[in-house]
């Protein structure tokens, strides 16, 4: 008996030991500049844009986020206006990190903060957006703060979070919940001027697909070659890529046309496993689980793994 208990604890140390592993390489890959809810605790009880209630919190607090993020970079990139704003002043290609770090920042507290924290994040973006302009290999001029070209990232961003979630996701959403989705995540889209967001899953998928300002440009092929092979450590590329195939996957057909992507044989089966995996080692976002604990809503038993910080520990047990 002894001997099988000793045998036990040894494999359960190689398995926290895997995960923390896990756990650490993924929370590296966002530590490149501010972290985001660093002060939600001064906001107790504020519920935020979206709250406790809503699907948008399940679905970006899930592990199929990171496929989610991929994908709509992907998609991005079919809009020549969009992509050229990004190849012209993103500083993607030198910093890949610390722009990664700043676009989850954006996600997380929008979709998690309190209302300070949301209008605070809005409010960057808003000030960097003002000098993004020039003109697009096609000669048409672009601006972030144009309505149109805000709409498309920000749908984009939805519409790829949505079907992350309902290929890789631990049950899918019904279709009212989908549809719930995709309206919570008009009011973030508000914030930035964006116009027109659809409504409904239906709709938004239509949208994107069917954009009739899309088409294929050398700033895209750029941006499309480096997502296929970014600079990172080569333990976190080899899961890098999983997730990327993973993205590509899921493309419609317009899309992965104009962007001339096509997953790899099994890269669904894969992705799906390699999105387990996460979901195994790193549970459910911590922001999602301060997020509850701020607004004072009931904390899900068994889906969080990531310690939560003192301060938020002691409002759990006071």
């Amino acid at each position: 008996m002894q001997l099988w208990r000793n045998g036990y604890d040894c494999a359960m140390s190689v398995v926290d030991d895997l995960r923390d592993r896990v756990v650490g390489a993924t929370t590296s890959l966002f530590s490149h500049g501010p972290q985001p809810l660093e002060h939600t605790l001064d906001h107790v009880g504020d519920p935020g844009l979206l709250g406790p209630d809503s699907v948008s919190w399940r679905v970006i607090g899930d592990a199929t986020a990171f496929v989610g993020g991929v994908r709509a970079l992907l998609v991005q990139t079919a809009h020549p206006e969009v992509v050229a704003g990004v190849g012209d002043h993103s500083s993607y290609r030198d910093d890949p990190l610390g722009r990664l770090t700043r676009t989850s920042f954006y996600v997380t507290e929008t979709t998690y903060g309190a209302m300070p924290e949301v209008e605070r994040s809005a409010e960057i973006v808003q000030r960097v957006h003002r000098s993004v302009r020039g003109v697009s290999e096609r000669g048409v001029p672009y601006s972030a703060d144009n309505p149109a070209h805000a709409a498309w990232v920000h749908n984009a961003l939805t519409d790829s979070f949505l079907t992350a979630y309902q290929h890789y996701g631990p049950q899918p959403l019904t279709d009212d919940e989908a549809d719930r989705f995709v309206l919570e995540q008009t009011k973030i889209g508000a914030l930035l001027g964006a116009d027109p967001m659809p409504e409904t899953a239906d709709e938004l998928s239509a949208w994107i697909t069917e954009h009739p300002d899309l088409q294929p440009t050398e700033a895209q092929r750029e941006a499309i070659d480096f997502l296929a092979s970014p600079p990172l450590s080569p333990p976190v590329k080899v899961g890098y890529t999983l997730l990327q195939q993973a993205a590509v996957a899921t493309l419609p057909p317009r899309i992965a046309e104009i962007t001339g992507l096509s997953p790899r044989p099994g890269a669904h089966r894969i992705g799906a496993v390699a999105v387990d995996a996460l979901r195994w080692a790193l549970g459910s976002s911590p922001s999602w689980h301060i997020a509850l604990v701020r607004s004072g809503a009931p904390v899900p038993s068994g889906r969080f793994r990531q310690p939560l910080p003192p301060e938020a520990r002691s409002l759990v047990t006071s």
